[in-house]
């Protein structure tokens, strides 16, 4: 029994640093960032955090520049407990993992501001009668084509639990075909009491199979202007340790609502694209009788189509012109 002992760990992943703002938002993304790293501090502070976790993808590029990256590093020397992480596709060269020691993200490892997990050890974080096995798995170009490197198959055994971490496409439900994923019921053999993950942005709510906790957040960024992005709000994972395992998220009071700093105009202008683009489709199909014909063929026979609108005529022949030019 360990009693009144309480190891906490904050967990947050997909940061995204970078000195230029997403072409989706409005506000200034380095400057809202740097809001949230402030939050984030505050929180280990007030909630007695004893250790931190990052998912990977701390900067958006692995040669981030150095004026950028010190801006996030002189936050980062105020969180005074010891910082794990994973490297995320971002983090490195070609997806390898092997060029870290050529990043950013490697520098602050070798000046000791983070920790970066070795994939080939095993990490053990100690609060008196507690200890807790970290292990770790950076992303590379194929970590999702089996499950294996989800799956934890040794813990030491003085540990009283085990966290996995994963940089990688983990999710809760099937996702788009030709895009390369592990779902989390092909990993519920693992061993880990804890699996950790990022990658996804849109995260996932935790699960729970037998005792063992399946975790994504979600990123701490939202750079992409889908609905589902606008709806969410940035969050980080406080994990409570002592004879039980206690798991809750803490939304981030500086992250301002999804359509105050996501531009909608972009979503805008693709719906209306789109609309356009079926509207041509039924009005060839509505005006027309083909089975299959050369482009070329096809636009002349549009242009010059009664029953199609005059704005799609001008179009068509604007086309069958630039076609020419080109043979």
């Amino acid at each position: 029994m360990l009693g009144e002992i309480n190891l906490k760990i904050l967990f947050f992943t997909d940061t995204h640093i970078r000195g230029t703002n997403p072409k989706n938002r409005k506000d200034d993304f380095l400057v809202t960032l740097e809001n949230k790293f402030r939050e984030i501090t505050e929180i280990i502070k007030l909630k007695d955090i004893d250790f931190v976790i990052h998912g990977g993808d701390l900067f958006d590029r692995p040669d981030i520049s150095i004026s950028v990256a010190s801006r996030f590093t002189n936050i980062l020397k105020k969180i005074k407990v010891p910082i794990y992480i994973v490297s995320g596709n971002h983090d490195i060269f070609g997806h390898n993992p092997q060029t870290l020691d050529r990043t950013m993200l490697g520098l602050l490892n070798s000046l000791d501001f983070l920790r970066v997990i070795d994939e080939s050890k095993s990490v053990i974080l100690s609060k008196d009668k507690i200890k807790v096995q970290i292990t770790g798995v950076p992303y590379s170009y194929n970590i999702d084509e089996t499950p294996d490197k989800y799956i934890l198959n040794e813990i030491d055994e003085d540990a009283n639990y085990s966290i996995h971490i994963v940089h990688g496409m983990l999710l809760d439900r099937p996702f788009i075909k030709g895009i390369p994923y592990t779902l989390v019921d092909d990993i519920i053999d693992t061993k880990a009491n804890i699996t950790l993950t990022g990658h996804y942005h849109a995260g996932f709510k935790t699960i729970e199979r037998d005792g063992k906790f399946f975790i994504n957040p979600g990123s701490l960024v939202r750079v992409t202007n889908s609905i589902k992005e606008i709806e969410r709000i940035p969050q980080v994972c406080l994990i409570e340790l002592n004879d039980n395992i206690n798991i809750s998220m803490i939304q981030l009071k500086s992250a301002l609502p999804g359509d105050e700093v996501l531009d909608r105009s972009e979503i805008e202008k693709s719906t209306f694209k789109s609309e356009r683009i079926l509207e041509f489709k039924q009005s060839i199909d509505s005006a027309l009788n083909f089975e299959k014909m050369d482009i070329n063929d096809l636009l002349i026979e549009v242009a010059f189509s009664e029953n199609v609108d005059t704005n799609v005529k001008e179009e068509a022949l604007k086309r069958i012109a630039q076609i020419q030019m080109k043979e």
